[in-house]
């Protein structure tokens, strides 16, 4: 027996009675059954949010029907909302530079089954990665951008790093330690499907080694923050995080080492949150249905 499309529906719009129950008559009028179902009505920003996994069990129901309805169904409501196939594993580019553990935790999950992606390319400004990506059979595309690049240099291999996203029909960027500063215009384009991950010193720890300069302080905790891209540097709305404890009798190799463990984690979980559908911008927040 042939299984029935599932999908997941995301939605967002002002908060108000009946939202649930209206949604959730459409797919009964569509004949659909809801797989599970997640909502959150911010009482601060007076939006509601919902996340729902469901089955398309009505064969009369063609999938371009249901997208056209959805799409109408929204617009009457005011609401902003998205169906996503659930079996469509996103496309994702990794972008990295010369500091590698982000990225060979995410090809591992990857490989693992674990990460439900596909990886169409690996771009990199060095060639230190190549031979990692040859051994998970991933296209490697070497952009090099030289210390002190000016402008023009810098837009033109932003350019490239478009015309990837473009020919690979990207969903996600993932800035797994990629060590630029993206332009304005860059990070417009990436706007909401570019995640990035840093260690939780900043502002403090500003800088190289930033491990170093936090055990001089004789910090208690460490962490690292995902967060989605922007053009204000690693201030982007959040994702996930998480931390460690440290002490005294650790030094700053130790604490380096402890650091690129969460950051793995922690982007890791980023990354399959956002490819599963589960995580809907708030203003400057998100709402995250983990």
């Amino acid at each position: 027996m042939t299984p029935h499309p599932e999908y997941i529906l995301t939605l967002s719009c002002h908060d108000q009675r009946g939202i649930v129950h209206r949604v959730s008559g459409f797919l009964a009028t569509h004949g659909c059954n809801i797989i599970d179902s997640a909502q959150f009505g911010d009482a601060e920003s007076q939006l509601f949010f919902m996340r729902m996994h469901f089955a398309a069990e009505d064969p009369a129901v063609t999938d371009g029907d249901l997208r056209s309805d959805f799409a109408a169904f929204c617009q009457e409501l005011g609401m902003t909302g998205q169906l996503h196939d659930a079996r469509r594993k996103p496309r994702v580019m990794l972008m990295v530079s010369k500091i590698g553990h982000c990225l060979n935790d995410l090809l591992f999950r990857y490989r693992s089954g674990l990460l439900p992606v596909e990886i169409p390319a690996i771009v990199s400004n060095h060639m230190d990665f190549y031979q990692l990506a040859a051994s998970y059979n991933i296209p490697f595309h070497h952009l090099p951008l030289a210390a002190g690049a000016d402008e023009a240099t810098k837009l033109a291999q932003e350019a490239r790093i478009l015309d990837l996203m473009d020919t690979h029909q990207v969903d996600l960027v993932v800035l797994a330690r990629y060590m630029q500063i993206l332009s304005p215009g860059l990070c417009e384009a990436m706007r909401g499907k570019a995640i990035n991950i840093h260690h939780s010193f900043l502002p403090s720890f500003k800088g190289a080694k930033p491990y170093a300069q936090a055990h001089k302080r004789g910090v208690k905790l460490i962490g690292a923050t995902a967060h989605f891209v922007t053009s204000d540097l690693d201030e982007g709305p959040i994702i996930e995080q998480d931390v460690e404890r440290v002490d005294h009798a650790m030094d700053a190799e130790t604490l380096s080492a402890i650091g690129r463990d969460v950051e793995c984690v922690v982007l890791a979980r980023a990354v399959k949150w956002f490819v599963e559908h589960r995580v809907l911008q708030n203003g400057d927040k998100t709402v995250v249905f983990n």
